[in-house]
């Protein structure tokens, strides 16, 4: 079987999320590729919308977060500019995409972006992929604005099945949603015991340990949040990812040697083995990214969440903390309280792991991929 993935880049979610399944596909012998869609159309254009989206939602939020709202809520037909932007450019490389696509034969087309799904569609109306079965997957815990409007592609997978109704309300028929989860690599759905993780760590499995992570685009500040989580008066292993972002890390470091209390901290770049420190902790301290929370799902971690992206992230916040699996920093409820309690309070760690245990998919990107090589034997 040939399977096409197709992404955007915006964001690091949607790519990591085609690896997952591209990689799980293969290993079970299909044949995979993926693609960028608008790397085909326009380096200009990819450019573009990488560069905007990274730059809108960091400086541009009260904007971001309207534009969001007024598309979710209401469609392209109360706010017709931003959708009306990605329907032109997709029309006018539709036909450049088609022959893009022609090149890879594919049997099945899988879309992890709501705009590569808007490309598909425009294709399957202009008659050119009658043949090729397709599907979706929305990277975070909410429907995104559009998916509703790609009524060609067949099947959308979402993050649960507690958002079933909301995409039923939107006009998906029910038929259509595959509320498998959202893909994650499979090393996050292998059991790992602590004591192994902290091993292969270096650090004490008996300490509290917070796992402190910065978001793809490295915008927290860990060592504001060190300041305070070393004054709380607890002792604890503070395991810090700094990502890519070299200038934070050194900060880290610097804190980290001149610090004398009672926790132990431990900085570190960009690393590959974030299931083993997940698998080490006791809470994590994130931003609410929908891979990331997917990946503490798979791994029964607890969430503390800093510093949603307006839109999307704020949805991913109102259903973890609305069903019971995450708490939200706030002004009013800064991250030393919400600390203090979690760890004061053992039934409520244990209540959210149990909630957690019965919504998590962590074999979804398995069920995804036994789902589409099924299309091989029908």
């Amino acid at each position: 079987m040939r399977v096409l993935i197709l992404s955007v880049t915006a964001g690091y979610g949607h790519h990591a999320t085609a690896k997952a399944v591209g990689d799980m596909l293969a290993s079970r012998g299909a044949e995979v590729h993926t693609l960028d869609v608008y790397a085909y159309i326009s380096n200009l254009i990819k450019t573009t919308i990488d560069k905007g989206y990274l730059f809108s939602s960091k400086h541009m939020q009260t904007l971001y977060r309207l534009v969001y709202q007024l598309a979710e809520n209401n469609g392209a037909s109360y706010f017709s500019s931003a959708p009306s932007i990605i329907n032109i450019i997709n029309a006018l490389g539709a036909s450049k995409f088609a022959k893009v696509l022609s090149g890879y034969s594919p049997d099945v087309i899988v879309c992890t972006h709501i705009f590569a799904a808007q490309m598909v569609d425009e294709l399957k109306k202009r008659k050119k992929l009658d043949d090729i079965k397709t599907i979706g997957i929305v990277t975070d815990y909410t429907l995104h604005p559009y998916w509703e409007d790609v009524p060609r592609v067949q099947y959308i997978v979402t993050a649960s099945e507690l958002l079933t109704y909301r995409c039923v309300k939107r006009g998906i028929p029910e038929e259509r949603i595959l509320p498998f989860g959202i893909p994650v690599h499979p090393k996050f759905n292998r059991q790992l015991a602590r004591r192994d993780a902290a091993a292969q760590l270096g650090i004490d499995p008996s300490m509290r340990t917070l796992l402190l992570m910065g978001g793809s685009m490295g915008y927290a500040d860990h060592v504001k949040t060190l300041e305070i989580l070393t004054q709380i008066g607890l002792p604890l292993q503070l395991l810090v990812v700094c990502g890519n972002n070299a200038k934070m890390k050194i900060r880290v470091e610097q804190f980290a040697a001149k610090y004398e209390g009672n926790c132990i901290i431990k900085p570190y770049g960009f690393v590959n083995n974030v299931e083993a420190m997940m698998s080490a902790s006791d809470c994590i301290v994130s931003k609410p990214g929908g891979l990331t929370v997917s990946e503490a799902l798979a791994k029964n971690l607890p969430m503390l969440l800093v510093d949603p992206i307006p839109g999307h992230e704020e949805r991913n916040v109102e259903f973890l903390v609305n069903n019971g699996m995450a708490a939200l920093i706030t002004k009013n409820f800064p991250i030393d309280e919400a600390v203090y309690e979690l760890f004061s309070n053992p039934v409520r760690l244990q209540t959210v792991r149990q909630t957690m245990r019965a919504i998590a998919h962590p074999d979804a990107t398995e069920r995804l991929a036994e789902f589409i090589l099924q299309w091989e034997e029908s």
